[in-house]
């Protein structure tokens, strides 16, 4: 059984160490802690973790929302984690597509409850992608079989 690896991004260094250890003690891995956005996307690419949980506001240049459009391209889901819940940032944070939004203080097991949904739904839309993916691929290579028998069955295309 694989771990489930979970990058927390979280400026609060407290805060930060608090999540990590409610992950832990629900059988998570946490193998980094980022504070500031531009180093969760970096980490985020070398780890390759399978969830991350994200604050909005952060230190440095880049915030919560637009490090999470970046994760979002590795394929890699994530859930905020922030206190902050006016309706401009929620409208934000929607446009990114997020897997959750839980607000500060979080209670451990709607955390929990929480992850588990996310990458629920993350390994079902996989795996309709991959449907998808086989189904387009049976559905061209039926074109092609069309296309070389008709003419040999003496059949107008």
């Amino acid at each position: 059984m694989t771990t489930t690896k979970i990058i927390v991004v979280e400026d609060e260094s407290i805060e930060a160490l608090d999540i990590k250890n409610t992950l832990e003690s629900f059988g998570y891995q946490v193998p980094y802690i980022a504070s500031r956005g531009d180093e969760a996307v970096v980490k985020a690419q070398e780890i390759k973790p399978d969830l991350v949980l994200m604050d909005i506001i952060l230190k440095g240049e880049i915030t919560g929302i637009e490090a999470a459009s970046e994760i979002k391209k590795l394929d890699i889901p994530f859930i905020y984690l922030t206190a902050h819940s006016n309706e401009k940032t929620v409208e934000k944070a929607k446009l990114t597509e997020p897997y959750g939004y839980l607000l500060k203080p979080f209670n451990a097991n709607d955390l929990k409850h929480t992850i588990e949904l996310a990458l629920h739904k993350h390994m079902m839309e996989n795996k309709l992608k991959e449907s998808e993916n086989r189904y387009r691929l049976l559905v061209e290579s039926q074109k092609d079989f069309i296309v070389e028998t008709m003419p040999k069955a003496g059949l107008p295309l």
